[in-house]
C-alpha cells in the first residue's frame, strides 16, 4: 500500500525544505524526496561553502595588508586544502541544521529519486534501484539546476571545470580561466586571484556582471585589474586543448585571437534546469524554454502539480525559491498570499568589493522613457569606510522625477549585501526619496550612504 502525504515536495534546497518547513507549519503531513545532502546545491555546494571560501580570502587578505592598520604579520601563508576543509566542514553543519529542522517540524525525509507517474503519485527510485509508490494531494517539484555546459568546453571535471570541482580542488592552481563573468564566475576569480592564483576572467559581453548597473561593473572591473586580475570582455573562448599538462585556451577578441595557458578552466556560463527524467512529458507538465509553465501561486496546468525555484520564470536565487516555496504552500491552504514582486529581489555578488542591486538600472529607466533623479555617493566619502580602509565604492538610487517613486539602487562596496535590504523594505512600502533623506541613519556606518545617495538625488547632499 501506498505511503500517503498531503504535500510532496521533491527537493530539499532552499526552495524545497522552506516549503516544506511552512506547510507542516500549516498542519500538513509532508515528506521530502531527496537524492543527496539535504540544503540541496546552495547548502551544500553553492551559496553557504562558497561563502566560506570568500571569508578565507578576505582573511588572508587582511593579512597581507595588516601593515596598514598598524599591525605587524610576518610569514603569513594559505593552507589551501584547509580552506576548502573549513568550507566543507561549513556546509555539512548547515546540512544537519535542515536534519534538525526536519525532525522538529515532522518532516518525513524520503530518499531516493523522484518521478511523477500519475495523479497525485510520485515514484521513488532509492540508491539501491528499489522503486516505491507514494501518494499526496500535492506535488512539488523543487528540483534546481546545475551547471550549463558549452559544446566547445565540455567539462571532465579535472582540467575544465564547474563550479562544485571549483569548491573542492586538491590543489591550488597556478594559472586559472574562469569562462563567464556572472556572480558565480566572479566570486569564483576573486577567491582564487586572492589566495594567490594568476587568474583570466572571459566575458562574451562588454562588461563584467553585465546584469548590473554598468558603473558599478566598470568599477569592479577597475578594482580587479588592480587586484592583478585579468580582464577580457567582448571575449570568447573557441576551444580548450586539454591534451597536454594543463590546458591551452584559444580566446576570440575584439583584436583578434589569443592563446592563453592554464592549469583549470572553470566554466561558469550559467546553470541548467533539473528536468530530466520526472515524468513532466508523460503527465503532459507544460514546459517553455526548458522551464515549467505555471501561474503566480505555482500551480502548473495539472491539477495537484506545482513547481518554484530554478526550474520556474524567475532569477534562479535561494532566496526567490524560498520565497515562492511560501507563497505556494499558503496558496495551497487557502491563505491568500501576495504575488511575488519579481521586480523587487535584491541580487548579490559576494566578491570584494561587494555588489548588491534591486529594482530598474539607471539604463532601463531611460529606455522606460522614466523622467529620474539619480544620487550617488561614494564611499570615499564615507567616515567609516575611511576608518575601516573600505572606501572602494559607492551607492547609487533612482527615483521617479515626478512623485518619488524609489526605482532601483545600486552599490558596490565593504557590506553592502547586507544594506540592500534597506532598499527591498522601502520600495515594499513604497517608500519616497524625501523620506529616505528624513529618515535618521546612524553614524558613523556605511548605511549612511543609503541617505545621503537619497540626499544628493535632490540636491540636499552633506557630505560631498
Amino acid at each position: 500500500m501506498a505511503s500517503k502525504y498531503d504535500l510532496i515536495v521533491v527537493g530539499s534546497g532552499p526552495g524545497g525544505y522552506v516549503a516544506a518547513i511552512r506547510a507542516s507549519q500549516l498542519g500538513m503531513k509532508v515528506g521530502v524526496v531527496e537524492k543527496a545532502e539535504l540544503g540541496g546545491i546552495c547548502l551544500n555546494w553553492g551559496c553557504i561553502p562558497t561563502k566560506a571560501l570568500l571569508k578565507s580570502a578576505q582573511v588572508f587578505e587582511y593579512i597581507q595588508h595588516a601593515k596598514d592598520y598598524g599591525i605587524n604579520v610576518a610569514d603569513a601563508s594559505a593552507d589551501f586544502g584547509a580552506v576548502v576543509a573549513r568550507s566543507r566542514g561549513v556546509a555539512q553543519g548547515m546540512s544537519k541544521g535542515i536534519q534538525f529542522l526536519f525532525r522538529k517540524n515532522k518532516i518525513d525525509h524520503i530518499a531516493g529519486y523522484g518521478k511523477l507517474k500519475g495523479q497525485g503519485q510520485l515514484e521513488v527510485t532509492s540508491a539501491d534501484g528499489k522503486a516505491e509508490i507514494y501518494e499526496a494531494a500535492h506535488i512539488i517539484l523543487a528540483t534546481g539546476a546545475r551547471s550549463r555546459e558549452l559544446p566547445n568546453l565540455p567539462i571532465d571535471g579535472k582540467k575544465i571545470i564547474g563550479y562544485r570541482q571549483a569548491m573542492v580542488l586538491e590543489q591550488q592552481p597556478k594559472r586559472m580561466v574562469v569562462v563567464g563573468s556572472g556572480a558565480i564566475g566572479i566570486e569564483f576569480a576573486y577567491f582564487y586571484n586572492a589566495m594567490g592564483t594568476e587568474v583570466t576572467v572571459v566575458e562574451y559581453l562588454p562588461n563584467i556582471v553585465p546584469v548590473e548597473d554598468e558603473e558599478v561593473s566598470k568599477t569592479l572591473e577597475k578594482s580587479f585589474k588592480k587586484a592583478g586580475v585579468n580582464i577580457m570582455t567582448n571575449s570568447e573562448v573557441l576551444s580548450v586543448d586539454t591534451s597536454g599538462e594543463g590546458c591551452v585556451v584559444k580566446i576570440k577578441t575584439a583584436k583578434g585571437e589569443e592563446t592563453i595557458e592554464a592549469d583549470i578552466v572553470l566554466s561558469a556560463v550559467g546553470i541548467q534546469t533539473n528536468l530530466e527524467n520526472l515524468g513532466l512529458e508523460e503527465l503532459g507538465v507544460a514546459v517553455e524554454r526548458g522551464r515549467v509553465v505555471t501561474d503566480d501561486f505555482y500551480r502548473t496546468n495539472v491539477p495537484g502539480v506545482y513547481a518554484i525555484g530554478d526550474i520556474v520564470k524567475g532569477p534562479a536565487l535561494a532566496h526567490v525559491a524560498s520565497a515562492e516555496g511560501i507563497i505556494c504552500v499558503e496558496a495551497i491552504t487557502g491563505h491568500n498570499p501576495e504575488p511575488l514582486d519579481y521586480k523587487n529581489i535584491p541580487g548579490c555578488t559576494y566578491c570584494i568589493p561587494e555588489i548588491a542591486s534591486v529594482g530598474y538600472t539607471e539604463k532601463e529607466c531611460r529606455e522606460l522613457g522614466r523622467e529620474i533623479k539619480v544620487g550617488k555617493f561614494p564611499f570615499s566619502a564615507s567616515g567609516k569606510a575611511s576608518a575601516s580602509g573600505a572606501k572602494d565604492g559607492f551607492v547609487k538610487v533612482i527615483f521617479d522625477a515626478k512623485y518619488g517613486e524609489f526605482l532601483g539602487a545600486h552599490m558596490i562596496g565593504a557590506g553592502v549585501t547586507d544594506m540592500i535590504a534597506e532598499i527591498v523594505v522601502a520600495r515594499k512600502l513604497e517608500t519616497t526619496g524625501h523620506e529616505i533623506i528624513k529618515s535618521v541613519h546612524p553614524h558613523p556606518t556605511m548605511s549612511e550612504a543609503v541617505m545621503e545617495a537619497a540626499a544628493a538625488a535632490y540636491g540636499e547632499v552633506i557630505h560631498l
